[in-house]
C-alpha cells in the first residue's frame, strides 16, 4: 500500500480546489500537483463531509439546507414565544381565588 500524503499537502491541495478560478479543473489540479484526479476528489468529499456538509449534495442544495434550518430555528423560537404568551394569557383571564361566579 503506498504511503499516504501528509495532511498538510492534502489541506493545501484542496485549498487549492475550493478556490480555483471557473476556467480550472480539478484535473488540471491534480496533475499539477502529480496526484490522480480521482484522489483529489476523495479528499474534496472528506473534507466536506467533516464540515458536517451532507454527502453527494451540490452546493446550492447545501446552501439552501442551510438557509432552511436557519429559518426552521427562528420558527421554533416564534412558536415557543407563542406558546408561552397564551399560556400567559389563558392564566390572566381565570377567575381568581375567592371570587364567585355569576
Amino acid at each position: 500500500m503506498p504511503t499516504p500524503f501528509p495532511k498538510e499537502f492534502r489541506d493545501d491541495v484542496g485549498e487549492v480546489a475550493l478556490n480555483r478560478d471557473a476556467g480550472v479543473t480539478l484535473a488540471q489540479i491534480a496533475k499539477d500537483f502529480g496526484i490522480h484526479v480521482g484522489t483529489l476528489d476523495t479528499w474534496m468529499r472528506q473534507a466536506r463531509t467533516a464540515s458536517g456538509e451532507p454527502p453527494n449534495v451540490t452546493k446550492s442544495e447545501n446552501d439552501e439546507l442551510k438557509e432552511l434550518r436557519k429559518r426552521n430555528r427562528l420558527l421554533e423560537q416564534e412558536n415557543e414565544v407563542l406558546r408561552r404568551a397564551a399560556a400567559y394569557l389563558s392564566q390572566a383571564n381565570l377567575p381568581g381565588k375567592g371570587s364567585t361566579r355569576s
